[in-house]
């Protein structure tokens, strides 16, 4: 199960080897869909990465700061500086690509 983070968990966590950010709306159905994707994903490169689940709507700092303008939007990074960017639903194969080619 994939964990929401809270704007001091992400930092806390952003900074520690390779991280998928998951910025998502609650009221979103891609978004939605998107997460039973991550799950499979998790299960899948779960020792690669660390995915993080945010919440658009309560972390609107982070969404300025990482200038997240729609959801879902999949960012991810190592030791915290941004590496790709996906926004829209993506299917595991992707997902999982994008992520082996910087594992």
């Amino acid at each position: 199960m994939l964990k929401e983070v809270t704007q001091e968990e992400f930092r806390q966590e952003v900074d520690k080897g390779l991280v998928l950010a998951d910025f998502f709306s609650s009221t979103c159905g891609p978004c939605k869909m998107l997460s039973f994707v991550l799950n499979d994903v998790d299960k899948t490169c779960g020792d690669k990465v660390n995915i993080l689940k945010v919440d658009f709507d309560k972390n609107k700092e982070l969404v300025e700061e990482y200038e997240v303008s729609g959801y879902p939007t999949l960012i991810l990074m190592r030791d915290g500086v941004e590496l790709k960017r996906t926004t829209g639903l993506q299917q595991k194969p992707v997902i999982i690509k994008m992520i082996e080619d910087e594992a």
